[in-house]
């Protein structure tokens, strides 16, 4: 067992169950067993079943949400947002089985045709800082493929997994067919890797760890989706709407606190509007709420622990903006600005992962390509420009999965979401996610008498 704390008040929530290596292997052996019956269920009940968990998400969005709020100390707004993507993502991959379709090759002598078949069992590791939303990226099109799904979330943040693996037995998914297993990643994410019925593990968290995943699973040449770290730039021209850009640049770092690996945490100003751009995001910064995450009015809640609050101060020195944050209890930190002297400074080069933005001026196009591009990561970013043509050849030249100009919107579950480079491999969400989750068997009949 091990508790559960509240980053916003520091006592303790719950305490849930830490999983053995022993209860880790029996639940993976009831997923292969289960496996062999939901494969064959036919598309339309498979269908039926995921919308009805989806109804059973929304029918309990609040209850979600609040859960969020104490145990992740995620804002109330965004909590709710998050219990709506899972329900969204299911009903999204509900219509999958009815579609998921091979193709019939012409060939000579016969006839050929591919068929989607589904993996297994597939492992899926879970991140603390956003454990509804990215749990379903996962479980949805597996399911919908036809796997079977056991999930580990974070030590710090179950909770919702948890309530989400009660709510997919009411809606009638049968025993084994999605299973919650908290503990360890050392103990239960680490027998993901390595047990053979295992087909693939989905992991979204560190690049050092997704690192020995990848070569963990390599021992089996066994399937991975890795959506790691991320540095994003945030290239502001001076022929932007400059009051737009500098209103949604605190959110686009700031928002759950800057634990978020597509968090805009680079921002590039042009050198021509530098100073008139730092008035408006100094505004903006100021403006920017951080407080008690269950009023409604919040934007920003405290880190997920005392140590992640540690790490990200160890890289404040020199504070040009600093918003505000609550005193005592909880693990508040109040909303920071740097100014980079170099790109080689520490704040600007290494992820963070918390609410700290590094800024650094550029001259030109191809200055600001050249900055963004300096990283080992490439998840997302954006870029601020009036002119259409800059926007395209810009966004085509930044190295990242996720690119949005003139927003700063990153994750839509029917586009994929991944990245570039250290920041990951593969794609999730999007029309083929399902794909991913499937092995294509190549069948020939011969008409040859």
């Amino acid at each position: 067992m091990h508790d559960v704390i509240s980053p916003v008040t520091e006592e303790i929530v719950a305490t849930v169950p830490s999983t053995s290596v022993e209860e880790t292997d029996a639940a993976i052996a009831r997923a292969h067993q289960a496996f062999q019956a939901w494969r064959t269920v036919s598309p339309g009940d498979r269908a039926r079943l995921l919308r009805r968990f989806a109804t059973l998400v929304d029918e309990h969005n609040e209850e979600l949400a609040q859960l969020e709020v104490r145990n992740s100390g995620h804002t109330i707004g965004n909590a709710r947002w998050e219990a709506g993507n899972v329900r969204d993502v299911l009903n999204y991959y509900a219509g999958a089985p009815e579609r998921l379709s091979g193709r019939q090759i012409p060939v000579a002598g016969g006839m050929d045709v591919t068929f989607y078949e589904p993996l297994g069992v597939v492992g899926i590791i879970v991140p603390w800082n956003f454990p509804m939303p990215i749990a379903g990226w996962g479980f949805a099109p597996a399911l919908a493929a036809g796997n079977t799904v056991v999930l580990k979330p974070a030590e710090l943040t179950p909770l919702t997994a948890i309530r989400l693996g009660e709510l997919a037995l009411e809606a009638g998914l049968p025993e084994g067919v999605f299973t919650v297993l908290p503990g360890k990643g050392s103990v239960v994410g680490e027998r993901f890797v390595t047990h053979p019925l295992v087909r693939k593990v989905c992991f979204t968290g560190s690049t050092d760890v997704g690192k020995r995943i990848m070569a963990g699973c390599a021992q089996q040449v066994k399937r991975v989706t890795l959506e790691l770290g991320g540095k994003s730039a945030n290239i502001v021209f001076a022929d932007a709407d400059l009051a737009k850009a500098a209103a949604g640049a605190p959110g686009a770092v700031f928002d759950n606190a800057g634990q978020d690996c597509c968090a805009r945490s680079r921002l590039l100003i042009q050198s021509s509007v530098y100073d008139e751009f730092m008035g408006l995001l100094e505004q903006s910064v100021q403006a920017f709420r951080c407080e008690d995450p269950a009023l409604e009015t919040a934007q920003m809640g405290p880190l997920i622990s005392a140590g992640q609050l540690a790490s990200v101060r160890s890289y404040v020195d020199k504070v040009a903006i600093e918003g505000t944050a609550p005193d005592g209890p909880g693990y508040w930190m109040a909303p920071t600005v740097l100014i980079a002297e170099s790109a080689q400074d520490r704040h600007w080069r290494e992820e963070i992962f918390g609410p700290v933005l590094s800024v650094l001026r550029f001259d030109d196009e191809a200055d600001a390509i050249r900055l963004a591009n300096d990283t080992e990561y490439g998840l997302s970013g954006s870029i601020w420009t009036g002119d259409l043509g800059r926007g395209i050849r810009v966004a085509r030249g930044v190295e990242a999965g996720n690119l949005s100009v003139n927003s700063h919107s990153s994750v839509r579950y029917w586009t994929p979401f991944g990245g570039v480079k250290q920041s990951g491999l593969g794609r999730e969400l999007g029309p083929d996610a399902v794909a991913a989750f499937s092995e294509v068997k190549n069948v020939f009949f011969s008409t040859e008498v």
